[in-house]
Parts: structure tokens; C-alpha cells; sequence
């Protein structure tokens, strides 16, 4: 019994390497056409999350994208969202599995931005103008999010509308962050503050920290 069970077991694991390797989405396969651009070299990964309004969506070369990863464009399939490109991710990234990129009026990811898993980033939120009505029926609004080359975001960090992080940030797991932040940023907490940041006269310091006397004749 112990030899079937291997066996079977063998062949499952198989079946499943070469389904997961015909389902990944690439420029080269049906699926991959339907996007605006899908540089060489890019993976989504299968199982894939929800994707549509890929005509709006140009990922670049060599980025590689987890498994159940959701990327859309737009409330919903079909819908018609204007000439340009909404959402943009760069060249060399690593989207890790189980994130979600909700784009409907600007995002940009720039290259080489890593993800842990499950990250959520939005350039859209929910309103609560009126007290009346409730919250899921009201018009919601808009706001670009812009994410600097050489980021990192850890695992189930949130990225709400209106966002712009520099170059090479980097954002806590489980941070959700609103607000701009300047390069090499050190970002973490609920609300997300900055914690850490670098400059080439201080190099790494605590926010708020000035120069000395001795520094600041140095830097002039």
C-alpha cells in the first residue's frame, strides 16, 4: 500500500508542476495578449487572483507575480476606462502571493519592487460623506499612488489612495501607510509614520534629527 501511495502521490505532484506551469500567464501565452503590455520574461503565476481590465494594465520586463494575485483595473470586466494606461508596474518585481492591486485612476509601481504576501494597494476608498446612506453606496474617490523603484513592502502592508513612496522604501509588515514619503524611508505602524530615514549627511537617523554644527560645515 505504502508504494501506491507513493506512487500516486508522485504522479499528483507532477500533474500539478505541469498544470501550474501551463496555467502561468506570460507574453507568450492567450491570456498574456490581453494586456496592454507584458514585458519579456513575465510570470503571474497559477492560480491567479482576479484579474480584468488587463488593456489598461502594462507590467515590465522580467517581473514575476505569486500565486493568487489580484490585478484589475475598473469596478468590474467590460467597462470602458479611457486611452491610457491606469495601472503600471515596472520591470523586475516581485509581487508576493495572495496581494491585491486595485488600480481606477493612476498607480505606479516603479522597478524592482519586492512584496511579501498578501499587500494591498489601492488607488480608491470608500466615502462616508453622507451618515445617512450607507457606506458601500456612496460614490467612492480617487487618489494616485505612486511606489518608488527598489521598494520593498512587507507582508499584509496596505497602501491607501493618495500615497507616493520614494526610492527604496520600506514599508513594515502590517503598515498601512497614507502620505509622502521621501527616499529610503522607513515606514511602519497603523497609521504608517516614518521611523527611520537616510541621508547622505546623517546617513541612517531618526526622523526629526538635525544636523550638528560640524556636520552642517561639512556638508557646505
Amino acid at each position: 500500500m505504502s508504494l501506491v501511495r507513493r506512487a500516486m502521490g508522485t504522479l499528483i505532484h507532477q500533474a500539478y508542476t505541469a498544470i501550474r506551469h501551463a496555467g502561468a500567464i506570460s507574453p507568450a501565452s492567450p491570456a498574456g495578449y490581453r494586456f496592454r503590455r507584458l514585458g519579456d520574461g513575465v510570470s503571474i503565476a497559477f492560480p491567479p487572483g482576479a484579474i480584468f481590465g488587463e488593456q489598461w494594465i502594462e507590467i515590465g520586463d522580467h517581473t514575476l507575480i505569486g500565486e493568487r494575485v489580484s490585478i484589475s483595473c475598473g469596478m468590474g470586466p467590460g467597462v470602458d476606462l479611457g486611452p491610457d494606461s491606469i495601472l503600471r508596474i515596472g520591470g523586475s518585481c516581485s509581487i508576493g502571493r495572495g496581494t491585491h492591486i486595485v488600480a481606477h485612476q493612476s498607480i505606479d509601481i516603479g522597478h524592482d519592487v519586492f512584496t511579501g504576501p498578501y499587500v494591498y494597494i489601492t488607488d480608491q476608498n470608500h466615502v462616508y460623506d453622507d451618515p445617512e446612506v450607507p457606506i458601500g453606496r456612496q460614490w467612492p474617490r480617487n487618489s494616485p499612488v505612486s511606489i518608488g523603484s527598489g521598494s520593498w513592502l512587507g507582508a499584509g502592508a496596505i497602501i491607501l489612495p493618495g500615497t507616493t513612496l520614494g526610492r527604496q522604501c520600506v514599508v513594515a509588515g502590517g503598515a498601512v501607510v497614507r502620505g509622502e514619503f521621501p527616499d529610503h524611508s522607513v515606514v511602519a505602524g497603523v497609521p504608517a509614520k516614518l521611523v527611520r530615514g537616510y541621508t547622505a549627511e546623517l546617513g541612517w537617523h531618526a526622523p526629526g534629527v538635525a544636523l550638528t554644527m560640524e556636520q552642517q560645515a561639512t556638508a557646505s
